[in-house]
């Protein structure tokens, strides 16, 4: 493995050259020597050790299948009108539905297609088998119209942090992709006002058990040696578990280190501290003696003090997915934030190499949800209508996912009063996601505290009039290694954007002049930074142009 990703390293000088671009036969000097400028000193610092840089993070396999270009395409199993499903706009055809993702579950996988028209669905859809897929006709081409909030469907969620929240402001689909045990276990959890934790390791996170310890490793390796391989093999989905100490250094590390995250207050962020240990889904790729291989690089080193450990955890959803469709739900006004009803549109939980593909959301509260969710891709994915008040959000610990070519609409009707808008949203210690090629008429670019890192917002224009969110309780905004690369603001604010006053080891390379108004930080962390920006004041004229695409060719 590690002889391969050697290779991969020498082929950078021919990488770069695509991602500059050839210059014509017969091309000046001159116009050469412009074109190179454009290339940031902080991509060639990164191009000689890609995965280790300290302020921009090695994202080149974040995704489903490590960002594969294409997605599975399993056998047909059914077509819904075949379970009593009637495009007629007016017979509830969720039961239909669900009968036909069911049984294709049972069957062991398989496409369930759903034809043009307009298919009313008075429940949610609810994937819970690996391996199936439900297909639409194309998102102009096959709609599903929902009538009814989580809170009709499955009753009041309210916050584990207490208060009046609730938690469908965060959570949960109409159509929802978690593996069935867990579904069933969250579901019973909300009914029976237990409010759950929401991720891997179950509604109390004790549904995991040891399987090796792990010796000290650093960031960036992508082999690792363990104590006890018995168990594990190739293709084997297991958790990286890390513990935070006493003298919280797991924090400290997340947020690059130094006296700044030193001397921060780290005892007091109660909401925080629940998201730790730290929880890393991966899977095996190789297993020699007690050297194991990973299909990704650690995102952090591993010490003897955080007790690092694979583990079990719940039964994954994996190789599933939804394609081809609209989901719209019934017009209702956006309600006072965080007191959200549910007409959310599409939920992964809990799930690795999944995707989302030429999906439409229409007047949901909030769009596309990953939640514990990894490795995951959200490809051609739109939320439109009357506004959202979290577009798409990341959160509870989700990883290496990939959303791109995504659009957020501008909203049809005014916001009404009390109402919050974010945009895209990352929090609770998730990292190595990238958010690439979109288009955001409005929202932001939403830190949502809760110590996010090694994130990627890159070639994206936004029309920046949202806000963020997040309990102070929740603490930082920004961990280390945030990376925005290539960004068109077309309002000019400064705010989430233009980062290198706000987040440690991170950096700000292409973003067009900004100044700030409204929403105005200040840095989480005293001293030093050790930000980077670079390009600043320009538009389009960073190479390469892409950060992730650029990251494929390592």
């Amino acid at each position: 493995m590690s002889s391969t990703h050697l290779t991969r390293r020498t082929l950078l000088a021919g990488a770069t050259a695509v991602a500059l671009g050839a210059t014509t036969i017969g091309a000046t000097v001159k116009a050469a020597a412009a074109e190179q400028a454009q290339v940031p000193d902080v991509w060639r610092e990164f191009s000689r050790s890609p995965f280790t840089h300290p302020q921009i993070p090695y994202v080149g396999r974040a995704g489903h299948r490590g960002g594969a270009a294409r997605f599975p395409r399993p056998r047909h199993f059914a077509d819904v009108t075949e379970y009593g499903a009637v495009p007629d706009g007016t017979t509830d055809c969720a039961p239909a539905i669900n009968r036909a993702i069911a049984a294709a579950g049972r069957a062991g996988g398989g496409t369930v297609t759903i034809p043009p028209g307009t298919f009313r669905i008075d429940g949610l859809i609810h994937i819970g088998d690996s391996g199936v897929v439900l297909r639409g006709a194309g998102s102009g081409r096959t709609t599903l119209f929902a009538t009814k909030s989580l809170t009709e469907l499955i009753g009041v969620y309210g916050s584990r942090y207490g208060g009046d929240k609730s938690a469908w402001s965060w959570a949960g689909g109409l159509i929802w992709l978690a593996p069935r045990a867990r579904w069933d276990s969250l579901v019973a959890a909300v009914r029976s006002r237990a409010w759950p934790f929401e991720g891997w390791t179950g509604n109390k996170r004790d549904e995991w058990t040891p399987l090796t310890a792990v010796e000290p490793a650093r960031q960036g390796s992508w082999t690792i040696t363990v104590a006890d391989p018995e168990g594990l093999h190739p293709g084997r989905l297991v958790l990286l578990r890390l513990a935070d100490d006493p003298a919280h250094t797991l924090l400290q590390h997340m947020a690059g280190g130094g006296p700044g995250p030193a001397s921060y207050s780290w005892d007091d962020k109660t909401k925080l501290l629940s998201y730790v240990p730290y929880e890393w889904p991966v899977r095996v790729t190789r297993v020699r003696g007690r050297r194991v291989t990973l299909e990704r690089p650690l995102p952090l080193d591993v010490r003897p003090e955080w007790n690092p450990q694979l583990t079990t955890h719940v039964t994954e959803l994996t190789g599933s997915g939804v394609e081809g469709l609209t989901l719209e739900a019934v017009e209702t006004p956006q309600s006072p934030h965080l007191l959200d009803k549910g007409y959310n549109g599409v939920a992964l939980q809990c799930a690795y190499d999944c995707w989302v593909d030429d999906v439409t959301v229409r007047n949901v509260d909030n769009g596309f949800g990953l939640v514990a969710a990894s490795a995951c891709t959200l490809r051609r994915t739109r939320v439109a209508g009357r506004g959202s008040h979290h577009p798409y959000f990341c959160r509870e610990g989700s990883h290496d996912n990939l959303i791109e070519d995504f659009t957020i609409e501008q909203r049809t009707v005014p916001a009404p009063p009390n109402t919050q808008l974010h945009g895209i949203n990352v929090e609770g210690l998730s990292s190595y996601n990238v958010w690439s090629r979109g288009e955001m008429q409005m929202g932001t670019f939403d830190s949502h505290r809760g110590l996010p890192f090694a994130d990627v917002r890159t070639d994206i224009t936004v029309n920046n009039n949202g806000r963020h969110g997040g309990d102070v309780s929740a603490g930082p905004l920004f961990g280390a290694r945030f990376t925005h690369w290539n960004i068109r603001v077309t309002n000019g604010r400064a705010g989430l954007m233009k980062i290198d006053g706000l987040a440690p080891y991170s950096a700000t390379v292409g973003v067009n002049e900004v100044t700030e108004f409204d929403q105005i930080d200040v840095p989480d962390f005293t001293g030093d930074l050790h930000a980077r920006l670079e390009l600043y004041g320009t538009t389009d004229a960073v190479r390469p142009s892409n950060l992730y695409d650029a990251q494929r060719d390592f």
